[in-house]
């Protein structure tokens, strides 16, 4: 692809590096902006470099956050001792676009996954024990997707905690195996936050 500029050339290089976007998509979009109004890419550009310079994680569970603490986890009207157990930030706002659930959650940042050089250690695993350890804790919701990634890291922590007195359950079947949460749509992901499950019948099957 020949560029009359090395500034466009630049630019679409950059946003080509975006995942599921190609050079001519990148193209595109770069052309799209270079029409717009100037003060229309000077607020994307803030835009992303808040994004990346401001944006915190969220001491307690991980989520993303423009405070120390997330909002979740500061609303007194949530269960703090019930806990939802996800993969990253996107299954979050899946589960509370649903509005059925009032717990508080636990992002993982991933799942154990061996083949890509993921272990435990890689994600937040240990801050969850210790989160239990030192806070009144009554349940776990397991909310991960169900790959055999899924399931070795539902295992793993199930495994840590099992000896202790907490509750352990899944997410019902209602999403389809192998189905990550954020396509699911919101009834299916609602019914199985409300219809779960002992995470121990889940290991019968």
């Amino acid at each position: 692809m020949d560029f009359s500029s090395k500034i466009l050339e630049n630019a679409v290089q950059e946003v080509a590096l975006l995942p599921g976007i190609g050079k001519r998509t990148a193209l595109r979009l770069v052309l799209h902006l270079l029409n717009e109004p100037p003060d229309r890419t000077t607020n994307l550009a803030s835009a992303l470099v808040d994004l990346k310079m401001k944006i915190k994680r969220c001491k307690k569970c991980h989520n993303i956050s423009d405070q120390d603490i997330c909002e979740i986890c500061n609303d007194p009207r949530r269960d703090h001792s019930l806990i939802c157990i996800v993969e990253d930030v996107r299954d979050v706002m899946a589960i509370e676009s649903t509005q059925q659930y009032t717990g508080v959650y636990h992002v993982l940042g991933g799942k154990i996954n061996p083949m890509e050089g993921v272990g435990p250690s890689d994600l937040t695993i240990d801050a969850l024990i210790q989160k239990i350890i030192s806070n009144k804790v009554n349940e776990l919701i397991f909310a991960l997707s169900s790959t055999m990634e899924g399931d070795t890291t539902n295992y793993y922590i199930y495994k840590q905690i099992k000896n202790t007195s907490i509750k352990v359950s899944t997410i019902a079947r209602g999403i389809a195996v192998g189905d990550e949460l954020e396509y699911a749509d919101q009834i299916s992901l609602g019914r199985s936050i409300l219809h779960r499950v002992p995470f121990e019948n889940s290991l019968k099957n």
